[in-house]
């Protein structure tokens, strides 16, 4: 057998178990029964201003302060229930910082689990968006 066919193999059943350790005990990884929804900006930007959509920024509070989405709320908070709309059937779209970041993959699939239905999310983030010239709003 080849080198490459023998790494292809090694490599065929090594993804058949994934395991998550983190300092601790390996044990499997987490494995979610909904799809998460991602966006691309342009659809993201589409978006912005129609009615029953709802955008949350999920970065910190200085990268918040340098810069949001437009409308955008700071979801970064101990009480973000708080801040969800009672129609679960709204558009809700989550972004934090850039692809790098999985902040607002935890919230968003945090909201799929309260019964949300339309739930997205944007993984170029907010760093993205100020890259490609899309305007920002400040607090």
């Amino acid at each position: 057998m080849s080198k490459c066919c023998g790494w292809v193999l090694l490599l065929g059943l090594t993804a058949m178990n994934v395991w998550a350790g983190g300092g601790g005990e390996p044990r499997p990884a987490v494995r979610y029964d909904q799809e998460l929804n991602q966006i691309s900006m342009r659809e993201a930007e589409s978006l912005m201003g129609q009615p029953g959509v709802h955008f949350y920024d999920v970065n910190t509070l200085e990268i918040w302060a340098d810069g949001y989405i437009p409308g955008a709320v700071f979801f970064n908070v101990r009480d973000w229930k708080k801040l969800l709309p009672e129609n679960k059937d709204a558009t809700l779209v989550f972004y934090c910082v850039n692809r790098l970041c999985t902040s607002s993959v935890l919230a968003a699939r945090a909201v799929m689990k309260l019964g949300y239905t339309d739930v997205r999310q944007m993984p170029d983030g907010i760093y993205g968006w100020r890259i490609s010239g899309r305007p920002v709003a400040k607090p």
